[in-house]
């Protein structure tokens, strides 16, 4: 047997209301535990590259969430610090093996979530379980990194930035944002939206499905990810409701514009990374 199987058949009780947290056995626990230290080693991951896609890796995203179903709330407490929740909170020792910083005061990593060699997280900042954050990357003060969501290496997640997280349905990828990316302070990626690698961001941007991305380079308007290669800002355009008699100035609506990358704006980012090391 393998760790999927084991946990796909887990699974395929609990949906069947054939196990809860009251009658799960040790050897249940055992596999879910497995299956945790398996996310934090970076052995397994929520969500992968196939191609040119982003593929979620549904066996996972449900391991995720039997650890939820099949666990009692308990008191916890941990750097003295008590708290009441299904998981503790994962162990960091390891961390530093690998040249990752977790700066006092406030830097949380939930079980289950990967930190890549050579990471940074400030305080205050958030990892949940299911994520997955490569090596070199830069998780800044007040960052959350949401459930199962993908970020690349060499990324750099500016000031009170929101990764957003998602469990169910369990088939739908996570938020990824892939290697080279730079969120400028204060943006807000959602609902599995995808960040292609080495695109810039510009401050406050929200990325959503929702919100068109008006891509000047190949003159199209596209949903749910950004291109590679590109610096994007948030603008206003005129809304559809623009018509309407309350809006007697016109209405606007939120949308992203797409750039090619300029040399400059290459040349400060590298700038500012040589500051982290």
């Amino acid at each position: 047997m393998t760790l999927q199987s084991d946990v796909s058949d887990l699974w395929q009780r609990y949906d069947d209301d054939a196990v809860d947290a009251e009658t799960a056995t040790a050897d249940d626990m055992a596999t879910i535990d497995a299956f945790l230290d398996a996310l934090e080693a970076g052995e397994i991951r929520a969500a992968e590259k196939q191609g040119d896609e982003w593929e979620a890796n549904e066996w996972v995203k449900q391991g995720i969430l039997l650890n939820f179903g099949l666990r009692a709330t308990e008191a916890r407490s941990y750097g003295g610090v008590d708290y009441h929740d299904v998981l503790p909170l994962r162990e960091t020792g390891d961390l530093g093996d690998r040249g990752t910083r977790n700066t006092p005061d406030g830097t949380t990593i939930r079980r289950g979530a990967y930190l890549g060699a050579d990471c940074i997280m400030m305080s205050p900042s958030f990892v949940n379980i299911g994520a997955h954050v490569g090596d070199g990357t830069l998780v800044d003060s007040c960052d959350t990194v949401g459930s199962c969501a993908q970020i690349g290496e060499n990324v750099k997640l500016g000031a009170n930035t929101l990764i957003g997280g998602v469990l169910e349905p369990v088939e739908d990828a996570p938020v990824i944002v892939e290697d080279g990316v730079s969120l400028g302070a204060g943006c807000r990626v959602t609902s599995g939206f995808v960040v292609g690698e080495n695109t810039v961001v510009g401050e406050n941007t929200l990325l959503s499905p929702r919100i068109p991305v008006y891509d000047l380079v190949e003159e199209e308007v596209i949903y749910g990810h950004l291109p590679p290669e590109r610096r994007a800002f948030t603008r206003m355009v005129e809304s559809s409701i623009g018509d309407h008699d309350l809006f007697a100035g016109g209405a606007y609506k939120p949308a992203v514009v797409a750039m090619d990358i300029e040399a400059d704006t290459r040349d400060a980012t590298k700038r500012e990374e040589a500051l982290r090391e």
